[in-house]
């Protein structure tokens, strides 16, 4: 994978982010850490990085519905959502959303890196 990818890590816990961010770094990512999906809009992520990894579950705007706003923008930038609920329609409002791919929370990091390779075609 190019050395240039940069990750948004977009998550309202500072803990799982920091965990999460520092975790992508020892696969050679350039990852910024987001605490919600307005900083992350305000803050222009979705030009500054190639690739968004958000909770689906945030206070004000959720993952998915992040995930809708890039899309109907024309943003490209590929999504993945993280969760901890069990909910039965969220896998399907997340596929029919555009998402890139969805994981469970706690995934491997290696499942998040499949999806990451696969979402951006590696």
């Amino acid at each position: 994978m190019p050395e240039t990818i940069t990750i948004a890590v977009i998550d309202d816990d500072d803990s799982f982010r920091i965990a999460l961010a520092e975790s992508l770094s020892t696969f050679g990512f350039e990852v910024r850490g987001f605490a919600s999906a307005e900083d992350f809009l305000a803050g222009n992520g979705q030009n500054l990085c190639n690739l968004a990894v958000t909770d689906v579950h945030m206070p004000g705007m959720s993952g998915l519905d992040l995930a809708r706003h890039l899309g109907a923008s024309g943003s490209k930038i590929p999504i993945i959502l993280i969760t901890a609920r069990s909910e039965a329609s969220l896998e399907a409002r997340a596929s029919a959303a555009g998402v890139a791919c969805f994981l469970k929370k706690p995934f491997a990091i290696g499942d998040l890196i499949k999806c990451i390779e696969g979402a951006l075609g590696a």
